[in-house]
């Protein structure tokens, strides 16, 4: 062995044993019972928030939506080294959090409900009590169908809520697409929509009419158009129209005929309704514009909208009042009043329709920002206006 090869051999040994003298992560000792340093939800509608950290210096506890409307509460650590907070009596309601530890932002490494984010750094908590839980009602089944994208040359997935009793004999359905908003993937609507638990719950009450619910991924991450490739401060000029440009050909050449061909649904415009979320709500504004005459309900709730991020066959649509009002059984309108993100382009919005008179159906949550707080109520009132019969 040469003098080069016993210096590297012996560089390696000394790094290798470096590296074993790094100690690894503790764990929680094996007698410790985990519901000691588990978060929960205890019976008065009380969040207790716990995370075993014994060697942090400091722990918060940080719930909200937006960084505009972040709460952070400092937690206390006892002689097990477990940090806990209890939270005052909350509604009913899903609930985002993540714990700052030491200056670093951590999902609940105890809780079993990561936020579905293409970068995980949230956490989902239920306080039962709402149209949001699992009931004891018929359950609708979640059918996920995968598929080779020609436009996009990636494979890809697409998400479908069922009715429960939906048979290949079965009358035909209408169907809602429904888009997910920005840094989200495809179980978002499902995960944090809570859209299966919305629509069992609603339809048991009888307060839906049986319909499809179909539920892309806003992200198609075409070459031009993958969301990490842009810094936040130029996505609206950039990434938002090349992904809604992919998106649009997705929808109308792939995902539309995908369910056409797997399910028994009615096609006409009547019977399709199209919306979404945020950059979902950009998604539903461009597809639904663009392509007028295949759906006759748009919901465009908190999203960028082509005011800001122009959009010439929208821009062109928009200036044939008359054929909207035609066309159109319903247009939503939705945005928190407090939401620094997306509340100008949605009032904005809603001004150059009310010029033009274009008719819509607008809500304003109070209070609220750019949050799934705004959003669910939204959907719930959304489909329960739905393919009802006219009067």
């Amino acid at each position: 062995m040469n003098f080069r090869c016993r210096l590297l051999c012996l560089s390696l040994a000394i790094w290798s044993h470096s590296l074993l003298a790094i100690p690894l992560p503790q764990r929680p000792p094996d007698t410790l019972p985990p519901e000691q340093y588990i978060s929960r939800v205890n019976d008065n509608r009380t969040i207790t928030w716990q995370l075993w950290a014994p060697a942090a210096k400091a722990v918060e506890v940080v719930t909200g939506a937006t960084p505009d409307r972040y709460v952070s509460q400092p937690m206390s650590k006892n002689e097990q080294g477990i940090w806990s907070l209890t939270s005052e009596p909350l509604q009913p309601g899903l609930y985002e959090y993540f714990f700052n530890v030491d200056g670093f932002r951590s999902i609940d490494t105890g809780g079993a409900q990561p936020k579905p984010q293409r970068q995980v750094n949230t956490s989902l908590i239920l306080v039962p009590g709402s149209v949001l839980d699992d009931r004891n009602v018929p359950h609708g089944e979640i059918h996920t169908l995968s598929w080779h994208s020609p436009s996009l040359s990636r494979e890809r997935q697409v998400s479908v809520w069922v009715p429960p009793g939906t048979r290949d004999d079965s009358a035909p359905l209408p169907v809602l697409y429904y888009y997910h908003g920005f840094g989200d993937t495809g179980l978002s609507v499902l995960t944090q929509g809570r859209v299966p638990q919305i629509m069992d719950n609603l339809l048991a009450e009888g307060k839906i009419v049986p319909m499809l619910v179909v539920m892309p991924d806003t992200e198609t991450d075409a070459a031009e158009a993958i969301p990490e490739h842009f810094a936040p401060a130029s996505r609206r000029e950039t990434f938002y129209p090349r992904n809604a440009q992919a998106a649009d050909k997705e929808l109308m050449q792939e995902i539309m005929p995908l369910i056409a061909s797997r399910y028994r649904i009615r096609s006409d415009a009547d019977s399709q309704a199209l919306a979404g979320l945020s950059q979902g709500g950009y998604q539903a504004l461009v597809s639904g514009m663009r392509h007028l005459d295949k759906f006759a309900w748009l919901g465009i709730f908190s999203g960028v909208t082509t005011e800001t991020v122009p959009d010439f066959r929208v821009a062109a649509q928009l200036k044939k009042p008359a054929a909207i009002n035609r066309q159109l059984k319903l247009l939503t309108l939705v945005s928190g009043e407090e939401d620094i993100i997306t509340g100008r382009d949605m009032t904005g919005f809603k001004a150059q329709l009310d010029q033009r008179g274009i008719r819509s159906d607008w809500h304003s949550y109070p209070k609220l920002g750019h949050e799934m707080d705004v959003w669910r109520p939204a959907y719930i009132d959304f489909v329960q206006k739905l393919f009802q019969p006219e009067n």
